[in-house]
């Protein structure tokens, strides 16, 4: 019997165990030699014309958890000019996980590797239903290029303006709403075997499941796919987590954060490149807003849903790392460290009971993304949602809001309105939504530069019943007045519930109204202002502090307003009202008004006299003659 010595023995255990490691880095499935995740750093670039078909590559994602695992990739050609003059695309085969998997959301970006050298990252995908994992591969020369364009804004961006709205649509209150609800009633199902930008997971965390199939098919129409997901860390500052330096190596999961706090909403993809600064991710664009402050994160993969249809990553967003700068048609950069700017906002919802007492509060802090066409679309999805997490909502309930908004420079817009349900197919949450992101949507929109806001805090009271009334009727003792008196008028609410309601309101008649016959208005906002309304809408203010000024003059839904009608013409314009012109200043005006310059006007004058308040829906008009001795 041969006895072999303990040394031999313990040289061939180490002789099976390396080969078990070199089995377990990927050698068996054929990866190429790079078994270690790549790290930031200056990397070397594969020259793209010594691409040939037939070479193995391995790319770098996460499937779970934090750590990128390599993916044996196979060159399959070059497709030529396929994003442009001389923006050729790589096509690969993906295998190993991917094989199973398929090309997932949440993997664009993942860099692709030829003898430790970068080709690229895998940024698209063949179309759906496709059973190999068939990618495209941005070149890392056209990604690099991204910092080229440092303040041109693409005139193709991905923003909500974009949603068509057909023209047989419901008639909303305004734009933005009615771009939500068109693109929740449409579907576009792409069948066509091409080359598309991997879906970016637009991961919403926080919302309630009403929240997200109404705010969903936005994203959805704009090429990118929304997913249940949560948040693992902190996302309640835009400030850089303390081991920024470290984080986003290759490979890694990003998270770009367009809502951040008690509610969080992030689009997720893959670290390309890290020079231990500048980080370039994705390989195609997220919106393709081209300039751009958003923070970014570390992104925890909680699984990789496989599917032939929509596979992709579902992740939790952890700690801010630094600010996105730049959103281009090749990818997306970062600068670690760096810090976007945000706005701060506060959100309390309270449910009342039938005594008007108060039965529950829930308080609500989160920042949202600064961006001219996004930003409202979000404040409207938040208010949304803060509204549905209550379990007190009821078809009959009536919104109450106040809203304060700090502007940089000492501005402060105040907004108060209240929402009754209108007999429409929308929730009244949605419309009470819609008005309050047409107000970000004014302040934006209406600006040459992007306003700063220092903070947003809004209240919305949910009331138990409907509160509305339509204005009926009014009364006077006698309708032969006298100029420069004060005479008393009853005027007469209906409510949708309940006694009517009867008001006593004091009338100034002025001195200086001429004898004969005129009008007492008793009417709703909207009526006294429809006329300057359509006028501001023709025309595009450009400076802010004008913009809150308007804002701060809008007429409040719960008031009544009495005014007196003259029959004299007035000149309504974006930021002007000009009453009782003389004819001869009217034609002078219209005929020589600027093209770039509109106004509307009426053959009648509205003065305005006093309003009353009210604690309800105010709707309707009534005309009250009176005769001036």
């Amino acid at each position: 019997m041969t006895i072999i010595p303990a040394m031999r023995i313990w040289a061939f255990l180490r002789y099976l165990l390396l080969l078990c490691v070199i089995a377990a880095l990927g050698f068996a499935e054929g990866i190429p030699n790079m078994t270690v995740p790549p790290k930031a750093g200056k990397v070397e670039l594969f020259p793209e014309n010594a691409l040939r078909p037939g070479m193995k590559a391995v790319a770098w994602t996460v499937f779970q958890g934090m750590k990128p695992e390599p993916v044996p990739v196979e060159i399959v050609g070059i497709w030529q000019n396929a994003w442009g003059p001389k923006q050729d695309i790589i096509i690969g085969k993906m295998t190993g996980k991917a094989s199973r998997t398929n090309v997932a959301g949440g993997m664009s970006g993942s860099p692709v590797y030829i003898d430790g050298k970068l080709v690229g990252a895998i940024s698209l995908r063949l179309s759906v239903f496709s059973p190999d994992a068939i990618c495209g591969i941005t070149p890392i020369r056209l990604m690099l290029e991204v910092s080229e364009f440092d303040k041109s804004r693409p005139s193709d961006s991905r923003t909500p303006d974009k949603i068509q709205v057909a023209e047989n649509s419901m008639p909303l209150p305004d734009g933005l709403l009615a771009r939500v609800m068109a693109a929740g009633g449409a579907h576009n199902f792409d069948e066509t075997p091409m080359m598309t930008p991997i879906a970016t997971p637009i991961t919403m965390s926080g919302f309630t499941d009403e929240a997200i199939r109404e705010f969903s098919p936005v994203f959805q129409q704009l090429g990118l796919k929304v997913a249940q997901g949560g948040a693992a860390g902190k996302l309640d500052s835009s400030h850089p987590a303390k081991d920024w330096a470290t984080s986003l190596q290759p490979g890694e999961s990003i998270a770009a954060v367009l809502v951040s706090g008690d509610m969080t909403m992030t689009g997720g993809g893959t670290v390309t490149y890290n020079d231990g600064k500048r980080v370039l991710a994705f390989g195609h664009p997220m919106f393709n807003l081209g300039p751009v402050e958003m923070p970014i994160a570390k992104d925890e993969i909680i699984t990789t849903l496989a599917s032939s249809y929509q596979p992709t990553k579902m992740g939790n967003a952890t700690e801010v790392v630094g600010a996105l700068r730049q959103d281009r048609h090749s990818a997306i950069e970062g600068e670690l460290g760096a810090t976007a700017q945000m706005i701060p906002v506060t959100m309390r919802v309270r449910s009342f009971n039938p005594d008007n007492s108060v039965h529950k509060t829930r308080d609500f802090h989160f920042s949202v993304f600064v961006d001219h066409k996004w930003t409202p679309y979000l404040m409207m999805a938040t208010l949304f949602n803060s509204i549905s997490n209550l379990n007190d909502f009821s078809e009959e309930a009536t919104y109450r809001l106040h809203g304060e908004l700090q502007v940089e420079g000492n501005h402060r817009v105040e907004l108060t309105t209240m929402q009754a349900p209108a007999g429409t197919p929308i929730p009244t949450p949605m419309l009470l939504a819609g008005w309050w992101g047409d107000k970000f949507n004014r302040l934006f929109l209406n600006s040459s530069k992007l306003p700063k806001l220092n903070a947003v805090n809004v209240s919305i009271d949910l009331l138990p019943e409907r509160r509305i009334a339509q204005i009926e009727s009014a009364w006077i003792s006698d309708n032969k007045v006298n100029a420069g008196t004060e005479v008393p008028v009853k005027v007469f609410l209906r409510p949708f519930h309940g006694e009517r309601i009867e008001r006593t309101v004091t009338v100034k008649i002025p001195a200086g109204l001429p004898r004969g016959d005129h009008q007492i208005l008793f009417s709703d906002a909207a009526t006294l202002s429809r006329f300057q309304n359509i006028a501001r809408s023709l025309n595009r203010i450009e400076d802010i502090p004008q913009t809150v000024a308007l804002l701060n003059e809008e007429r409040s839904n719960n008031r009544l307003y009495v005014s007196l009608i003259e029959k004299q013409p007035t000149i309504y314009s974006d930021e002007k009202v000009l009453p009782s012109l003389p004819a001869s200043v009217l034609n002078v005006m219209q005929s020589g008004r600027a093209t770039n310059h509109q106004f509307v006007s009426s053959p009648e004058s509205a003065h305005e006299q006093t309003s009353v308040p009210f604690d309800t829906v105010v709707t309707g008009n009534y005309s009250l003659k009176i005769h001036v001795n």
